[in-house]
């Protein structure tokens, strides 16, 4: 009898309104063994071809049916120094899952889930470093950096990582609620990089604090630019600047990081009753979720397309769901209403979709028809864009860093140098492909291997 697709636990779903526990908890030793008997391992992989830093699935599954957990672990952090972190945020349906031949006709090995139960089983081997005599630089503690942070200081170059905020892990703990990543994974994983010898530097803003210039004369040989993207993108429609209005940056900011909406905090969160969740990806979902258990008595995530066009996760949708939030379709933002400076409500135009555009999604398309929202708080989930303080600063003094049109740092895809050199960019700053943990985590492979053969 074929086994079926093995599930975590997951808490009630009226109890994790009012907590920021972890949502999911780990498989079971017994589960894991059934979940990697279902591994049909295929002689070409495509799971691992779907997976951004190329972590060999079939072999990890394999010393998991064996008994071989700590072999398992060992097979992952070849390539992911992160597994405990990717099994929980990464998109694995539109990757290796969603690779896997078993999806075909029926549903995936739960690679996620398994990689995620090696992690959080195992501990990261110390390897033996032999000093390069080499010094990088690295401005960000997010995925992309954390990645290339472990994989430099293990070719034996100093390492000193720079974080512009007073807490290490960039969006990982800013953005990233701890119902979906705990925060005990998260410090784990940066305390092994401070016993490998990674230096850690926070409340530094580079652009401000110190600049590229004066990093290379305090004697960096290469710098690896992860800076992430955190402008926010807004609406640009009447009534933006009221009070009441966030962006999901800065409301998931403010309660990730600071610890607003949970007693006395230094940065406080006004709670109201009803909020607008304007945007459809994981961070609206994340912003949804977030603003449940803080307090808010009725939370909706509108967008302007079909559930059927929603980019989030289905996991992360369904969970919204659960846990209360209400989802309104085809409402395109038109104005928000004021009274005494405060949010007063909300307009929406009606839309229809029309044919694909040049994303493939159908086109919203105005109808004349026209809802007003009854809502007193408003989170703006539309995207971000990267800060041009870098840049800026590095112009100031006569270096010129290429960027795109939108201000993303030109790359080259293969190995993620700049046009200046010795320095290299990756993650949200300068993205190839979607934006995500893994990719950022590719994205820092890419650049420790290129830097480590320019040192060499």
């Amino acid at each position: 009898m074929a086994v079926e697709r093995q599930r975590v636990k997951e808490q009630d779903k009226i109890e994790r309104r009012s907590n920021f526990e972890a949502v999911e908890s780990n498989l079971t030793p017994e589960q894991v063994k059934l979940e990697a008997s279902r591994c049909l391992h295929c002689k070409n992989p495509r799971c691992v071809q779907g997976c951004p830093v190329n972590i060999q699935i079939p072999e990890f599954i394999d010393a998991l049916k064996n008994d071989d957990i700590e072999k398992a672990g060992q097979i992952i952090r070849e390539t992911s120094m992160l597994p405990s972190v990717c099994g929980r945020v990464c998109p694995q349906e539109r990757q290796c899952e969603g690779n896997c031949i078993l999806g075909i006709k029926g549903e995936p090995v739960a690679i996620g889930a398994l990689e995620r139960y090696v992690g959080d089983n195992t501990k990261a081997d110390m390897p033996e470093i032999k000093p390069s005599g080499k010094k990088v630089a690295v401005i960000g503690s997010g995925c992309a950096g954390i990645t290339a942070a472990a994989d430099l200081r293990k070719a034996g170059h100093e390492v000193v990582v720079f974080e512009a905020l007073h807490k290490l892990g960039g969006v990982l703990r800013y953005g990233i609620p701890p119902f979906r990543l705990p925060r005990t994974i998260l410090d784990r994983e940066i305390t092994n990089l401070k016993s490998m010898g990674v230096e850690f530097h926070t409340n530094v803003i580079v652009g401000k604090s110190v600049t590229l210039k004066q990093l290379k004369d305090d004697g960096f040989d290469a710098i690896f630019i992860c800076s992430g993207a955190g402008l926010p993108k807004m609406m640009h429609i009447p009534g933006e600047n009221l009070n009441g209005v966030f962006s999901a940056n800065e409301f998931l900011t403010r309660v990730n990081l600071m610890g607003a909406g949970r007693g006395e905090c230094v940065t406080p969160l006004r709670v109201g009753k009803k909020v607008a969740v304007i945007g459809g990806g994981n961070v609206a979902m994340d912003a949804a979720r977030t603003a449940v258990r803080v307090g808010f008595e009725e939370v909706s995530i509108l967008y302007r397309r079909t559930e059927k066009e929603l980019p989030a996760r289905l996991e992360e949708i369904r969970h919204a769901k659960e846990e209360g939030v209400q989802f309104k379709f085809l409402h395109a933002p038109v104005e928000i209403l004021e009274k005494d400076g405060y949010v007063d409500g909300m307009k929406f135009e009606i839309m229809k979709l029309g044919e694909p555009d040049a994303s493939g999604r159908c086109k919203p398309i105005g109808t004349g028809e026209y809802v007003v929202e009854d809502v007193d708080t408003v989170i703006v989930a539309l995207g971000t864009g990267p800060n041009p303080i870098i840049q800026r600063s590095a112009e100031a003094e006569g270096i010129e860093i290429i960027t795109d049109s939108k201000g993303y740092i030109q790359v080259d895809p293969e190995n993620r140098s700049t046009n200046i050199p010795c320095v290299y960019a990756g993650g949200d700053v300068a993205p190839v492909g979607a934006s995500n943990a893994i990719n950022a985590m590719g994205a820092g492979k890419k650049a420790a291997k290129a830097i480590n053969e320019l040192l060499k």
